[in-house]
C-alpha cells in the first residue's frame, strides 16, 4: 500500500461513516495504520486515522492522531475539521480546558465555521462559563436564522445577550 491509495481509503471511510458500518471502518483503520507505518509523520494520514477512530466511537484513540496531524502542519481545510474534531473529542472525554483552547483556536482561524462555534459553546458550558456559552449560541442563532419572529426581536435579543443578568430596578 502506498500514499497514492489514500484518496480511495478516504472514500471508503466516508462510506463507512455514512452507513455507520463498523466493518468498513475497521478495514479503513487497518489500512491507515499500515500506511502510517511507512509514513509516520504524514499529517494527512494521521488526521484521516483520527477521523476513522472518531467515526468508530474510539475518540480516545483519535486524540493523539489529531494532535500529531496538527503538529506536523496539517493545512486548511483539513486543519479546520481537525480542530473541530479534536476539540469536540476533548469535550466528550471531559477534557474541557483543552476543548475550549482547541475550539478557540479553530474559531480564530476559521471564524465563519458555525459548527466550531457551537462546539465551543458546549465546551464553555461544560467549563461552567455559562454566560459566554449562551452569548455565543445566541449570536450564532441570530446570525443564521431565517425565522421572522426572531428577526423581529433581533435588536433586543442581541442587546440582552450582552448582559443576560440585567433586570429592571
Amino acid at each position: 500500500m502506498t500514499r497514492d491509495d489514500l484518496s480511495k481509503i478516504i472514500e471508503r471511510r466516508e462510506e463507512g461513516r455514512a452507513k455507520q458500518d463498523q466493518v468498513i471502518l475497521a478495514e479503513v483503520r487497518e489500512q491507515l495504520l499500515e500506511l502510517l507505518t511507512d509514513y509516520p509523520d504524514d499529517a494527512e494520514i494521521n488526521y484521516q486515522l483520527g477521523i476513522a477512530y472518531d467515526n468508530s466511537g474510539l475518540g480516545n484513540k483519535a486524540i493523539p492522531c489529531y494532535v500529531h496531524a496538527i503538529e506536523r502542519g496539517l493545512s486548511a481545510p483539513d486543519l479546520e475539521r481537525c480542530l473541530m474534531g479534536l476539540g469536540s473529542t476533548y469535550r466528550y472525554w471531559g477534557q474541557y480546558d483543552k476543548a475550549v483552547e482547541t475550539l478557540r483556536r479553530g474559531m480564530q482561524e476559521f471564524p465563519e465555521n458555525r459548527a466550531i462555534q457551537v462546539f465551543l459553546a458546549m465546551a464553555l458550558y461544560n467549563s461552567q462559563s455559562y454566560k459566554e456559552s449562551v452569548e455565543l449560541l445566541i449570536t450564532n442563532l441570530m446570525e443564521s436564522t431565517t425565522d421572522e419572529k426572531l428577526h423581529y426581536f433581533k435588536r433586543g435579543i442581541l442587546a440582552y445577550k450582552e448582559d443576560l443578568d440585567e433586570t429592571a430596578e
